[in-house]
């Protein structure tokens, strides 16, 4: 690869990691053609871009960038692949899912909305994240509860009041 070949790499990625808001670093070395192909269809479904990039490469572009990676540069080392994903656990949900039946891909490190994981450890962390639509979700769940404790208080409160108003006139 010519030096001007590297370069424009090295701009590709660090346009690619400063626009990123989840960048999940993986270890696919070891998987044959097919688990290799299989890895890929599943990040597509999971709307997960992945990719092979060579570490020095990614090094000087995680440098160029103006995101504080942390530690992150410091597993750049044997093979790594990228993925890039729109929701903070889809692609720990993926790795976790495939390593099902294999034991690869191995995470990295990961950097999800400004916050670093380094290590495999990480996994079930990352998992568990919430994505923003979850959050909204159990946030509309939490403002609807008070509003149908209410109803529902006023409903068998007027169906108390009704059933004493009639024992009341029966009398």
């Amino acid at each position: 690869m010519t030096r001007e070949e590297k370069s424009q790499v090295i701009e590709v990625l660090t346009t690619k990691l400063t626009e990123g808001r989840i960048i999940y670093l993986a270890d696919i070395s070891g998987l044959n053609a097919l688990d290799t192909s299989n890895l890929r269809r599943a990040c597509f479904k999971a709307n997960i871009k992945l990719a092979v990039v060579k570490n020095s490469l990614l090094e000087k572009a995680m440098e160029k960038s103006d995101k504080d990676f942390g530690e992150l540069p410091e597993v750049l080392k044997g093979n790594t692949s990228l993925m890039f994903s729109d929701t903070g656990n889809a692609p720990a949900k993926v790795i976790k899912e495939f390593r099902k039946k294999s034991d690869k891909p191995v995470l990295k490190g990961a950097y999800v909305e400004e916050a670093i994981y380094v290590g495999d450890d990480q996994l079930d962390t990352l998992v568990n994240i919430k994505s923003k639509e979850e959050l909204i979700g159990d946030i509309i769940s939490l403002l609807q509860s008070p509003a149908k404790n209410v109803v529902s208080a006023l409903q068998s409160g007027g169906n108390k009041l009704s059933g004493i108003l009639k024992t009341l006139s029966d009398k």
